[in-house]
């Protein structure tokens, strides 16, 4: 999906490293998502068996072969190289070492999607120092496009459109804001419908059903704000170097830094820019 250049492996990237030890740390995350797109791909708009991990308790959270056997490949190739490092998947849950790096992982993120045919589902393949996510890539298989950050840079490739930086929105008007969320039934009744009610009629526009997608839509400057509630780490942890790399600001819902180490759910307000934030934030009550 990148060009052609040698990934190299050298000693763990810090918050401050030279830009181009994080950009080995994105090959890497691209060989990885190589190795998920290989096993997603070819089962996508097939006939594939659909599991409900909370089958037990009546709702409804789906998990494929495909889900699985992608992050199998990806931990797999993190352990040949970095035996050391902690990961956290979806899937397959937590290795914890003494190493103050976690690869982060969602092998399908929007398996509902997956399992409808519906192309807005991605892989996310993210890495954090310290509970802070440094690199984070998105990999969009079926549509060809993939979307990576660390530090200042959110890079774009995608099937029609060149290799380049991309940069947020400069849209500061909360009401002429177009806004998105994965869908209205993922907030819990009370506050957190309270707030997602708040922004949806406080925006210009409110789109439903993206996932992941739509912080990367957020980063190429065609959305400028996303809301959502009760996120694991997979869920969010490869998509915040994405937001912040390309001048967005995303925090939980009380403007706090998102972080990972602890492993609980969280909220999410991500905008294209800090006047947005500020002002989407203080429309929020608790």
């Amino acid at each position: 999906m990148i060009e052609n250049a040698p990934i190299k492996i050298y000693s763990p990237m810090l918050p401050n490293a030279p830009i181009a030890e994080a950009e080995d740390f994105a090959r890497f995350a691209h060989m990885l998502a190589d190795a998920a797109d290989a096993i997603t791909l070819p089962m996508f708009r097939k006939p594939v068996a659909i599991d409900n991990k909370l089958e037990h308790s009546g709702d409804f959270d789906p998990v494929t072969l495909a889900d699985q056997n992608a992050e199998k490949a990806i931990r797999a190739i993190i352990e040949e190289h970095f035996p050391q490092h902690s990961i956290l998947g979806e899937e397959f849950g937590h290795k914890k070492t003494d190493s103050p790096y976690e690869w982060i992982l969602d092998p399908i993120d929007g398996t509902r999607s997956f399992i409808s045919g519906i192309p807005l589902w991605g892989t996310l393949i993210g890495l954090t120092f310290e509970g802070k996510a440094v690199m984070g890539l998105n990999s969009q298989p079926h549509i060809g496009e993939r979307f990576w950050g660390y530090g200042r840079a959110c890079l774009y490739q995608g099937p029609r459109e060149t290799y380049g930086q991309l940069q947020s929105s400069n849209q500061t008007s909360l009401s002429q804001a177009l806004a998105a969320t994965t869908g209205p039934d993922f907030f819990a009744k009370g506050n957190e419908t309270e707030n997602f009610e708040i922004i949806k009629n406080k925006t210009r526009l409110m789109r439903f059903g993206g996932d992941c997608y739509f912080y990367c839509l957020l980063a190429s400057g065609s959305l400028d704000l996303v809301i959502e509630a009760g996120l694991n780490p997979y869920d969010i942890a490869a998509l915040v170097p994405i937001v912040e790399g390309a001048g967005g600001i995303i925090t939980d819902w009380h403007g706090n830094p998102i972080r990972f180490d602890n492993n609980g759910k969280t909220t999410v307000l991500a905008t294209a820019n800090k006047i947005l934030h500020e002002k989407a934030l203080s429309e929020l009550t608790f």
